[in-house]
């Protein structure tokens, strides 16, 4: 995982000076909010794998606002997915992306053919989690899948290293929620992927990762964009 740091520039005080606290008494939080729209209903306009809905609000000066969102939850589930985001309970996790590290120090990404994008995209292994699988189970079963590696069995559930919390894909579209996991694998099998999935798992030297982000014309996701950038920016 790239290095980090809890040093941050404090922000300047009134006066021109600068302090920490400063700095943690201004930074944005989730609570401190402008009025905030009020969720009055949803309706489903189309039923499928992905789902579209019109979610209907009411605005801060009492008017209506429509908003077209889609979704893998049927509406009751997704009604009451978006109740508890009003309530500031968290989301579980839709879906893992891995970010996959082997013995040697070289990342595990893979090229995908992606049918929206007509085209293939440089990304890291991802895929949805089976209602009640844990996290460890899904993000074991998914590099099997999709690349023939798996979880490290010497490091126990030390090979796993999750970020605090999982992450929106897409807000102003989706309400997929993604966890994204560091993890140290090997390689077992061969790659098992689905007969639509068209999926080149290939290896990344770290201290290769700044030419290739040079050079890469391929579409790439922004997960693997940003954390590759993290990988290239570290000293």
């Amino acid at each position: 995982m790239p290095e980090t740091t809890s040093d941050s520039p404090a922000a300047p005080t009134i006066d021109g000076t600068t302090s920490a606290a400063a700095s943690a008494t201004n930074a944005p939080t989730a609570s401190a909010a402008s009025p905030t729209p009020t969720f009055a209903g949803l309706r489903q306009v189309s039923d499928d794998w992905i789902k579209k809905y019109v979610l209907t609000y009411t605005m801060p000066d009492g008017s209506t606002y429509e908003y077209e969102s889609a979704s893998r939850k049927g509406p009751e589930a997704y009604r009451a997915e978006l109740e508890a985001h009003a309530r500031g309970e968290s989301a579980a996790s839709d879906a893992v992306c891995i970010v996959p590290q082997t013995p040697d120090g070289r990342l595990l990404l893979i090229r995908e053919f992606r049918y929206p994008l007509n085209s293939w995209c440089i990304a890291f292994p991802a895929g949805l989690v089976d209602p009640g699988e844990d996290l460890a189970a899904a993000v074991d079963r998914e590099l099997r899948e999709e690349t023939g590696y798996a979880l490290r069995a010497d490091l126990g559930a030390a090979a796993l290293d999750p970020l605090p919390q999982a992450g929106f894909s897409s807000t102003g579209l989706t309400d997929e929620t993604v966890q994204v996991v560091f993890a140290q694998v090997e390689r077992v099998a061969d790659a098992q992927p689905e007969p639509a999935e068209l999926i080149e798992p290939f290896l990344l030297p770290i201290a290769d990762v700044p030419r290739f982000l040079a050079e890469n014309d391929t579409p790439i996701g922004t997960r693997a964009q940003l954390v590759l950038e993290a990988f290239a920016r570290r000293r």
